[in-house]
């Protein structure tokens, strides 16, 4: 039986190398996803894309914007409303791209919180992941059978995922119940200071 594991990153680079690191230990790319906000722009300053305008509507998977094997040579540019483009590559992108272009997964709303629950993680988890990403974080997901599932956790706190408590106090303390699809995606500049927050405060 297959479950899904998770983590969110505060730092891009330590959500690759948890990609890598899964990969690594023989778990497919076809298995792992990442999501990582791009409202900065940090990804494709040097790329055509096929991100809108107006990235709360609609969904284009643009270019390849990097990597150098495994999962990471299929990244590309999706646009999900609520949180705006996003870098990403994997079946959870695929499941949210479907969604967001009309279907719908399993009975429940799509986008990335549609995805994340109807591969299994609690709606509660979801919607804190969801909000994770828009504000700044970077997203990593694994498919795993059961023998795998205490190899795949490992990986992925080997890299300093965030305090999915203390991060959702703090979110909760500042007003946020759940992941809203209509709120305005973040600017540049509130990314950054988002980071900063986190980074420096290690929450």
């Amino acid at each position: 039986m297959a479950q899904t594991v998770t983590a969110l990153y505060n730092k891009y680079d330590s959500a690759v190398s948890a990609v890598d690191a899964l990969e690594a230990a023989g778990i497919p790319h076809s298995d792992i996803s990442i999501v990582s906000n791009n409202v900065d722009n940090r990804y494709s300053k040097d790329q055509a894309t096929h991100v809108g305008a107006d990235a709360g509507k609609g969904a284009g998977i643009g270019a390849a914007v990097g990597g150098v094997g495994g999962l990471l040579t299929g990244l590309g540019l999706l646009a999900i409303p609520g949180i705006g483009p996003v870098v990403a590559a994997g079946w959870l992108v695929a499941t949210a791209a479907g969604a967001l272009t009309g279907a719908v997964v399993g009975g429940t709303a799509g986008g990335l919180v549609g995805s994340l629950t109807h591969a299994g993680v609690p709606e509660h988890d979801a919607n804190f992941y969801a909000e994770g990403v828009r504000r700044g974080g970077t997203l990593v997901t694994a498919r795993v059978d059961d023998a795998r599932v205490s190899t795949a956790r490992e990986i992925l706190q080997r890299y300093t995922p965030v305090d999915t408590t203390g991060r959702g106090a703090a979110y909760r303390e500042s007003g946020w119940s759940s992941f809203d699809t209509n709120a305005p995606a973040y600017t540049a500049e509130q990314l950054a200071a988002e980071r900063r927050r986190y980074i420096s405060g290690g929450v």
